[in-house]
């Protein structure tokens, strides 16, 4: 069955409780050790093992606000030895889609040009919620490496859509009424751009999936077409990348989250390469500078690098490109600096990609002016903080104390502030890097010392 590892980890684990209670929380704990997420991923996973062992089965049974049992009768089958043709038919899994010779293409997806690093578990779970659900939303902060994902998940699920797997870009765009139209002249559909329902007509009912990429400043217009085509095409998936959700019906949210950061105490190199942004750190530096070579003393300054970025993938890989003419230990001593420090991005990304601070300034021309406001206050606070608190802090003349609670909100769901659940009383808190930015708002709005004071 096409189960991604987060659903084989649940099922392992409701096994080997032999028909007794696992509460939510040994699930969650399990599943996702490293990483603070939603219970409705869980509620996602039981309902896909649920459809793979057949819900008429009912082998799950839920516990009601406390968890899930697994009834199912369990027996211990004799091993059995692998067949040929079990071994042909794993040989091919993985490799890449190639297409057959003088035929048309089925999509417009980019070969990749270097290996996507420690992804393998996100890009399983993105695949069976895409399997289960025919609008999925990558959600993230800018850098993050929504559109990275989304590539690579065409690439694996181009054969699941006969009628192919399409990216349509609209990072360029800045007017929604060119939403439309950009996603008629992918589909080579020029003349049918003339409304949702026409383009939905003329695609009729081809199985494909479209790719909405960048959806986040016309997210409105997206929302409303993704809803049309969808409503008029039973055999069209959407997959949209955006650093909100599109807030539209039947959409499933995949919050990106950051690659795994080295602890404190990781300096051997053994130890770093199990942390996924150490990987691509290094992988990236010594890609620019192939004499460079790993010891002790590097790994600790790329574990401090990484920490500090968040585990971002975009941050670390400016990062990795300033190290190699500067070197690793320099940038570490520095690295509180990211934002004019980090320049050198690809020549022929979009601008908004070619900096760190390029990407946080996409992400704060988006937000309104109150939303601007509080992120910039925000920026006090060197850790967490509450609701109560920050509303202490943000609050002013422009914003009014019962606007900061939803300026907040807006500002989790937009992926610039990060919501941790783990306490009884919610907390909240800023990235590294956007705090740093937030910081540099702050001081040029000439609001520092007021907001300082107040926080005092």
């Amino acid at each position: 069955m096409p189960l991604g590892s987060r659903a084989i980890d649940v099922l392992f684990a409701l096994i080997e409780g032999r028909g007794l209670l696992v509460t939510k929380d040994e699930l969650l704990t399990r599943v996702w050790p490293t990483t603070c997420v939603e219970e409705n991923s869980l509620q996602f996973q039981i309902s896909t093992l649920r459809k793979a062992l057949g819900e008429d089965r009912d082998f799950i049974r839920t516990v009601s606000g406390r968890g899930y049992r697994f009834v199912a009768e369990l027996t211990t089958p004799a091993p059995r030895a692998r067949t040929h043709q079990a071994d042909a038919a794993f040989e091919g899994v993985g490799r890449e889609v190639a297409e057959v010779p003088g035929s048309k293409p089925h999509h417009n997806i980019p070969a990749a040009t270097s290996d996507l690093i420690g992804r393998e578990v996100q890009l399983e779970d993105i695949a069976a919620l895409v399997s289960a659900n025919r609008l999925v939303t990558l959600v993230g902060a800018g850098g993050i490496g929504k559109t990275r994902l989304a590539l690579e998940l065409g690439r694996r699920v181009l054969e699941d859509f006969a009628d192919g797997v399409w990216i349509v870009e609209l990072g360029p765009l800045s007017d929604p009424a060119l939403v439309l139209p950009a996603i008629a002249s992918t589909l080579g559909l020029d003349d049918t751009a003339t409304s949702p329902n026409g383009l939905a007509k003329a695609l009729g009912s081809k199985r494909m999936l479209l790719v909405l990429d960048n959806c986040e400043h016309l997210i409105g217009a997206a929302a409303v077409i993704v809803e049309a085509l969808l409503h008029a095409n039973a055999s069209l998936q959407v997959v949209a990348t955006s650093r909100e959700p599109l807030r539209a019906e039947a959409e499933w949210v995949y919050r990106v989250p950051s690659l795994d950061v080295p602890p404190e105490a990781a300096e051997e190199i053994a130890e770093l390469m199990r942390h996924s942004a150490a990987r691509l750190f290094i992988a990236r530096t010594f890609a620019a500078e192939p004499g460079s070579h790993a010891d002790t003393r590097i790994g600790a300054a790329a574990a401090k690098i990484c920490r500090r970025l968040d585990g971002i993938p975009l941050a670390i890989e400016l990062a990795a490109a300033t190290a190699a003419a500067l070197g690793v230990e320099w940038l570490a001593s520095r690295v509180d600096d990211q934002l004019s420090l980090l320049t050198d991005g690809r020549r022929t990304a979009p601008t908004r990609q070619q900096t760190l601070r390029g990407t946080l300034d996409w992400s704060y021309d988006l937000l309104s002016e109150a939303e601007r406001a509080v992120m910039r206050r925000l920026a006090v606070f060197g850790g967490d903080f509450t609701m109560e608190e920050a509303s202490a802090v943000a609050a002013n003349d422009d914003v009014a104390a019962s606007q900061v609670p939803a300026s907040v909100a807006n500002l989790v769901t937009k992926s610039l502030v990060v919501r941790d659940d783990s306490q009884p009383t919610p907390r909240f808190r800023l990235l590294q890097t956007m705090r740093a930015y937030a910081m540099s708002k702050l001081t040029e709005s000439g609001e520092f010392d007021s907001v300082a004071q107040v926080y005092a």
